[in-house]
């Protein structure tokens, strides 16, 4: 059972605490991240207090790998729209190869995205299932506070929403140390979590409870592809864990509460000062 969340709904893109709107081009932009929280932010705090919070502040950019995003984003502009896809295929010139003999050609990379794209497009179930409105904004408040997100494919007609996820192998095991279990990527990634915000704004934006799917597709040569169904309790157990980490994730941000550090990743490693003694048993990580 969801405890606590709150009725209030939304019926505009505009967040209570900003009068400016969320559009294509600016949902991105750090004041939106700053103005509303998303399931991305979200997942970032609980992983980091500490890392998450210097890079909402701008005093901290991850690396990441550029490459990976590009890829993703490739095969979710291509199912946007053509107009879409041809902008981000133009803004992407990094994709072509500029020497050698495979000058002129896409990189391997690309040529994996362009592989992905034809496995679901020639998939004639995943054409009936990824109809309607894409790229969707949906904003909306959860337990008082102001939340964003974007839809890949919303069907309110149908009444249900579908996520395009895009994954190393489908069916590969993740380690859970908190579970002392193995997992699928799709909860080694905290998918739930995006998937239950989704279904609440929609809820609140246009009064439709939506049913979210999942559509993985592999890096894999060929690519596996997978429609992919969350139980109810996996999204109810998400919401919960948004109610029950919300205020104090708040409070960090806000400046009411010290962020706790993961002691683990990049930034922590980078803050890092020896102060103090570890014994050598304690020294394994799950």
């Amino acid at each position: 059972m969801i405890k606590n969340l709150s009725k209030t709904k939304s019926t505009s893109k505009t967040s209570s605490t900003t009068s400016e709107t969320l559009t294509p081009a600016n949902y991105y932009d750090r004041w939106t991240d700053q103005s509303f929280m998303s399931a991305t932010w979200f997942k970032k705090f609980l992983a980091c207090e500490a890392e998450a919070l210097a890079e909402l502040q701008g005093k901290w950019e991850p690396v990441m790998d550029s490459t990976a995003l590009v890829v993703g984003n490739w095969l979710h502009s291509y199912f946007e729209s053509e107009k879409a896809h041809a902008k981000f295929v133009d803004e992407h010139p990094e994709a072509i190869s500029s020497r050698g003999q495979s000058k002129g050609q896409l990189k391997k990379d690309f040529k994996i995205a362009e592989s992905m794209i034809e496995a679901l497009s020639d998939d004639h179930d995943f054409n009936l299932l990824y109809q309607g409105d894409k790229e969707v904004i949906v904003t909306g408040e959860i337990d008082g506070y102001p939340w964003k997100g974007k839809v890949d494919c919303l069907n309110l007609k149908q009444g249900y929403f579908v996520d395009l996820k895009t994954t190393a192998d489908i069916y590969k095991a993740f380690w859970n140390p908190e579970t002392r279990e193995k997992e699928p990527f799709v909860y080694a990634y905290n998918y739930p979590l995006q998937m239950a915000v989704y279904q609440e704004l929609i809820k609140q934006q246009f009064g439709v409870n939506c049913k979210p799917y999942i559509v993985a597709v592999s890096k894999q040569n060929p690519p596996d592809k997978q429609a992919i169904d969350l139980p109810e309790y996996r999204l109810t157990n998400a919401m919960n864990q948004i109610l029950d980490s919300q205020q104090h994730i708040q409070n960090v941000i806000k400046g009411e509460a010290d962020p706790t550090q993961c002691g683990h990743c990049a930034y922590c490693r980078s803050t890092k000062k020896l102060e103090s003694v570890v014994s050598a048993d304690d020294l394994l990580m799950d």
